[in-house]
């Protein structure tokens, strides 16, 4: 019987769990759990904006998500032995939905808040729930389809080293450049504001903030790869970077084409 190493409560937001997620990447948040290889070991994570999207039939909650705390990765793990310039291997053995809690959504997002490649045909923002029933969904929002789905982590990752950490800045900031009034940008830059770090607290919590990376790419180290065929019975080739590896997943699709076309899916 796997471990569960890192549980959530869902009535609570993301910034209410304990021990907290962390919604940025940065070398040096602190683990939250540790493993020796080969392990086998559970994880519960919340959805990808920290509960702030709702089972119900308005679409304001897709409207009025505040991107900036996004996404709510759960971790670090340190996996004992793993040393910089290693390769982890994760095998994922199972995913699914938290038991009394099967459903999920697809929204569509506008433009000034996260876009997607259907604010063409969508002026505005919305939202379709989604009830699970073992691998397949309906939805009450879309009479008549029924669909099996491929579940997968849309993000997961290894930490990245200080240098690494400062290329990706530094490459990113260079892309913001070329066109830096675009909507929506073409990528985000460090942002203080509603940065969760983890175990990290006062002057380390302050410092880390101004140069942690969002999570909205996907990076060398892993990152948001939205690979639909990263699901059961899937083996996944890390680097390491950093001492203990500090391996880090969250935003769950039950479903979801290559690509993640809607923005969120």
């Amino acid at each position: 019987m796997p471990k569960s190493i890192i549980t959530v409560d869902l009535k609570k937001s993301g910034r209410e769990q304990s021990p907290l997620p962390h919604n940025r990447w940065h070398p040096d948040i602190p683990p939250v759990a540790s493993v020796k290889p080969g392990d086998e070991f559970r994880i519960e994570t919340l959805d990808w904006t920290g509960g702030q999207i709702k089972n119900d039939d308005s679409a304001n909650d897709i409207r009025d998500c505040d991107l900036t705390p996004c996404h709510h990765l759960f971790g670090p793990i340190d996996v004992q032995g793993a040393e910089p310039g290693d390769m982890l291997v994760v095998d994922v053995l199972d995913i699914g939905p938290h038991r009394g809690n099967e459903w999920g959504y697809t929204g569509i997002f506008t433009t000034q808040n996260g876009g997607g490649f259907l604010t063409d045909i969508f002026e505005g923002p919305r939202k379709a729930i989604w009830d699970f029933h073992g691998i397949y969904a309906t939805s009450r929002h879309i009479p008549g389809v029924r669909f099996a789905g491929v579940t997968h982590p849309g993000l997961i990752g290894t930490a990245p080293s200080h240098n690494l950490l400062a290329q990706w800045n530094r490459r990113e900031r260079a892309l913001i450049a070329t066109d830096p009034d675009r909507v929506p940008p073409l990528a985000l830059p460090p942002l203080e504001t509603n940065c969760i770090l983890g175990g990290l607290q006062g002057e380390a919590l302050q410092q880390a903030a101004r140069e942690a990376a969002r999570t909205i790419p996907p990076r060398e180290h892993g990152g948001n790869c939205d690979i639909k065929n990263i699901s059961r019975g899937s083996r996944i080739y890390f680097p390491v970077y950093v001492k203990g590896a500090k391996l880090s997943m969250g935003d769950y699709h039950f479903s979801q084409g290559d690509g993640e076309i809607t923005f969120c899916g």
